[in-house]
């Protein structure tokens, strides 16, 4: 849930990117698959079983192998993959109280090794998936699953324990696993599947070379459109300089996941034979508050660093204009988005103004106090994040200058997002994340009072936010299946996420990312967790 690369976007950079997807897609592909993609990345896949925990290095290699039962496009909409079409109340899928799911399959999806798709393995991709002791990447919504019954070998039914809309965003991002190879492991922990996977999707396994790289071929099976390569290689660079490099030189066709150095940036679309893709993604960058920290409790000091914070500094100087800022914890492009939020404005004189009116006079040193309380604390991030430094170093001098001391306290990945994170043992965290399910706005795990793992709560609310009316928005949103009553309740939960500034929201990340020439049918998606997504519809051009 937690993104720690480069974060960087734009309304007018993402207009750009939409034309030049545009002239990036022909209007034929080849009848048959031809050539390969080589697939740069900077980290090294290595979860190979989907219902895993995995980087979205490892989902990107997932979207390859195996299938959903549907998917979401760019546009936030479903489109059926195993699925015959996707469940609703007018087609008779979903009951109008949202418990009965009633599934139709197609009946021509085979597994790379040649064994037929059914019901039965959607029932035991479910099942797994709440098996105890079984390592799995994400109960939530599953969980809910009762009573699963297999109508037909193309068809099945489950009731859900309560309505949760969020489900269909859940099952967009779940790929089914293969009943026949993995009920006949003495433990799915350790199957050999996960280390040569079987799946159902357009490209199946080839050869992996650890520590180097990962070969996946056509396969002739698929069931869907595509795939119109023959052979994609994802290829492990771990030096994002030398990553770069190889694809300047021409030895990488698509540099993207970890996307392109900030600094290399410009440079990279005045290169020849190359073109320059700004993605936006889900994930928004803020400065995480623990709202029971002294000082964070009260809503004028929030008020008041976020008045001295100077968000457009911060973009130009340490990510070259890239980022877009942003009032609100979902991207642009959600449907979900509230586009009036107020706008933040850089006034360092009314941040000084609050603190004095409230009470948080200037000590000897320049520091406020009240009632005995320094306005002074820490914010953390991963050590070894050269802009995440820079942009704390200037945090501190905006912060400086209406008497808030800020210390800086930065911590490896694996002791940070730890218990110091989830049991909220910070006082400011630097941190960039996907607010998202998918598609989907339901941020209960987020801000739910119910949620805080510090306080027992099963969820993600390491801000320990807690707010009455904010928890029933919360349920209402989640039981609603009507996109329109949904977006006026994800609208309000917004509004007031920004008016009690439970977080300071600096940008929605923007990812510039490679393609050589001539490459076709990349679309970058934010509902995906990696733009490799649809590589069954890339193609080169004759």
């Amino acid at each position: 849930m937690l993104a720690l690369g480069l974060l960087a976007g734009g309304g007018a950079l993402i207009g750009g990117q939409k034309r030049a997807a545009a002239q990036m897609k022909p209007a034929t592909a080849p009848a048959k698959p031809r050539g390969q993609v080589v697939a740069g990345i900077s980290q090294e896949p290595t979860v190979f079983n989907p219902l895993m925990p995995g980087s979205e290095v490892d989902q990107g290699v997932w979207w390859q192998l195996f299938s959903p039962l549907w998917h979401i496009d760019p546009q936030g909409r479903f489109v059926p993959d195993l699925a015959r079409e996707v469940p609703s109340v007018a087609n008779g899928g979903l009951s109008a109280d949202g418990l009965t799911w009633k599934i139709r399959l197609r009946s021509d999806a085979k597994w790379h090794d040649g064994t037929p798709f059914t019901a039965e393995d959607v029932k035991y991709t479910l099942e797994l998936i709440n098996t105890p002791g079984f390592r799995v990447r994400n109960r939530i919504g599953h969980n809910l699953v009762r009573d699963i019954a297999i109508v037909a070998p193309d068809e099945i039914h489950w009731r859900m324990e309560g309505a949760y809309s969020p489900y269909l965003s859940i099952l967009a991002l779940t790929f089914m696993v293969p009943r026949h190879i993995l009920a006949k492991a003495d433990d799915p922990n350790t199957a050999p599947f996960n280390n040569r996977p079987i799946g159902t999707g357009p490209f199946r396994w080839g050869e992996r070379v650890a520590g180097d790289n990962l070969l996946l071929q056509a396969s002739e099976s698929y069931h869907g459109a595509g795939p119109h390569l023959e052979r994609v290689v994802f290829k492990y660079i771990p030096d994002l300089t030398a990553l770069y490099t190889q694809f300047r030189t021409g030895q990488v066709d698509y540099l993207g996941i970890g996307g392109i150095p900030a600094h290399f940036a410009k440079e990279a679309e005045s290169l020849k034979g190359r073109r320059i893709s700004r993605s936006p993604t889900p994930f928004v960058e803020h400065i995480a508050l623990n709202l029971e920290f002294g000082p964070f409790a009260n809503k004028v000091v929030r008020e008041a660093l976020y008045l001295a914070m100077d968000k457009q500094a911060r973009i130009d100087a340490i990510y070259y204009g890239l980022p877009v800022a942003t009032e609100s914890f979902l991207p642009r492009e959600s449907w979900a988005f509230e586009p009036d939020l107020p706008v933040h404005r850089h006034d360092p004189a009314r941040a000084n103004a609050l603190l004095d009116a409230a009470g948080w006079t200037r000590g000897a040193n320049g520091i406020r106090e009240k009632s005995g309380v320094r306005l002074s604390f820490a914010n953390s991030t991963t050590t070894g994040n050269p802009g995440r430094e820079q942009s704390q170093q200037l945090l501190q001098q905006d912060w400086r200058a209406i008497g808030a001391e800020m210390k800086i306290s930065n911590m490896p990945a694996a002791v940070i997002w730890g218990d110091f994170w989830q049991k909220s043992k910070f006082e400011s965290v630097t941190v960039g994340s996907n607010f998202m399910i998918g598609n989907d706005p339901d941020v209960t795990p987020r801000f739910s009072g119910k949620a805080i793992p510090a306080k027992q709560g099963a969820g993600l609310n390491t801000y320990q936010y807690q707010n009455a009316e904010m928890d029933k928005l919360l349920a209402l949103g989640a039981s609603q299946f009507d996109q329109r009553e949904r977006k006026a309740t994800y609208s309000q939960i917004q509004r007031m996420i920004r008016e009690d500034l439970v977080l300071l929201p600096v940008y929605q990340s923007v990812m510039a990312e490679g393609l050589k020439e001539g490459l076709n049918g990349f679309a970058p998606n934010i509902n995906c967790s990696s733009n490799c997504w649809n590589m069954r519809d890339w193609f080169w051009a004759s």
